[in-house]
């Protein structure tokens, strides 16, 4: 399971279509490849249907989608919600990294923000400003790449970077073996008498190679279900 200061309350809203480096099989392909490998993935294609369809976040909002990651750790949608849109406007409308460190501590904290998210925050800022965490040029690098760049910010641990990685990068083969969902959903679908270690996720994911983003989104829906 995740750690500490990188939880998640319910399931993510989000899945990945394609890798914007690679040229990969269209998306109906991706499905249609899973179907065939393996019966109970097509029974959960038939079930739930094609994921909702999405884009990399672009560039310019990539900062604002990690202040967010950071801001929702751990807690409720709607506490969530409530204590972003007071962050937002503590910085003044705008969520980058100069506005964030334009903003006092105190400000920050005033918004709802706890001690460690606060510094989280400030730490991401301060390093994307450095060039530590080189948000304009992650669409360039590997899967491993980004989740090394990302883990050095203070908070941001390897499932809010898995997370980065389909939902802002829209990257195909992430496979986040330390969710909670995701395993649950697994050991549900496919019968499993009990949730599996992450490392025994690991092993019974690499069938679904270099899809596995998708099948990721299929046991959190099972999980749900």
């Amino acid at each position: 399971m995740a750690g500490p200061s990188d939880a998640c309350s319910g399931t993510p809203d989000l899945w990945a279509c394609h890798d914007p480096r690679v040229a990969t099989s269209s998306h109906a392909d991706a499905l249609r490849a899973l179907a065939a490998a393996d019966p109970v993935l097509a029974a959960l294609i038939n079930r739930h249907g094609p994921p909702p369809p999405r884009r990399p976040v672009p560039v310019s909002d990539r900062f604002g989608h990690l202040a967010r990651a950071i801001v929702f750790q751990q807690l409720a949608g709607r506490a969530a919600a409530s204590i972003h849109a007071r962050m937002v406007d503590a910085v003044g409308g705008e969520v980058t990294p100069e506005s964030v460190l334009a903003t006092t501590e105190a400000s920050l904290r005033a918004s709802g923000l706890s001690g460690a998210k606060t510094a989280s925050l400030l730490d991401l800022a301060a390093r994307t400003v450095s060039g530590e965490v080189p948000l304009a040029r992650l669409g360039y690098l590997g899967d491993d790449d980004v989740v090394t760049r990302l883990t050095i910010v203070r908070g941001i641990g390897p499932w809010t970077a898995q997370m980065f990685l389909m939902n802002a990068l829209s990257r195909p083969d992430v496979w986040p073996v330390g969710d909670y969902g995701v395993r649950v959903g697994f050991a549900r679908a496919w019968g499993l008498p009990a949730l599996p270690t992450p490392a025994v996720l690991g092993s019974l994911g690499e069938p679904f190679r270099p899809y596995r983003s998708l099948v990721a989104w299929y046991c959190w829906r099972a999980a749900d279900a």
